[in-house]
């Protein structure tokens, strides 16, 4: 994938042009999850990419990349805003690698921080691959609290990713574009939305 598809904006102005990806609800039957991106610039949805990852497996960095650069958006998306560091349960995103291959940073936004010695003993205990998944997750570095929210970052100082949120607006503490991801994705798996992102 080409680093030219978007270029880095980790200092100067803020990122308006952003993506926001979650994904659907899923059962515990193993299959195929839903991933849905909203974009946005500034405060408009502008358009809408969706794909599927493996159910606890292990390609949703690739996928989300394939995704994001494959999309007719990528040539103005400045930063990605991920729900959350793993998609379909466990399928751990290696987010220093995503914010590479889109040469864009990459800002895991949480309403509270994990508890992470639980989500480390499920990953070793009870899923193929735990180990290595806990590695990105450690390597992800230590949620650092960003205003209201729990973040995790890649290609971004502190205080431009403070930023970066902040000139979203919100419903609550989570990012419109976060906020949209979550309700589309909701949406597209169950025939309509429900809950809060």
């Amino acid at each position: 994938m080409s680093s030219g598809m978007a270029r880095k904006s980790s200092h100067g102005r803020v990122p308006s042009h952003v993506i926001g990806v979650d994904d659907g609800p899923f059962d515990r039957d193993p299959g195929p999850v839903w991933v849905v991106g909203a974009v946005f610039a500034g405060d408009r949805l502008d358009g809408v990419v969706s794909a599927r990852v493996r159910r606890d497996g292990a390609n949703a960095t690739d996928v989300i990349a394939r995704m994001i650069g494959g999309s007719r958006f990528a040539p103005e998306l400045r930063a990605v805003l991920l729900q959350g560091i793993a998609v379909g349960g466990f399928n751990v995103i290696d987010i220093h690698r995503l914010a590479e291959l889109l040469a864009m940073p990459v800002v895991v936004v949480a309403r509270r921080a994990p508890r992470m010695e639980a989500i480390r003993e499920a990953l070793l205990r009870h899923v193929r691959g735990g180990r290595r998944k806990w590695r990105l997750i450690e390597r992800a570095g230590a949620m650092e609290r960003c205003g209201s929210v729990w973040i995790q970052r890649a290609g971004i100082a502190p205080e431009s990713a403070a930023a970066l949120l902040a000139a979203h607006p919100r419903d609550g503490h989570i990012p419109e574009p976060l906020r949209a991801a979550h309700l589309i994705a909701g949406g597209l798996v169950r025939g309509q939305s429900r809950g809060r992102a």
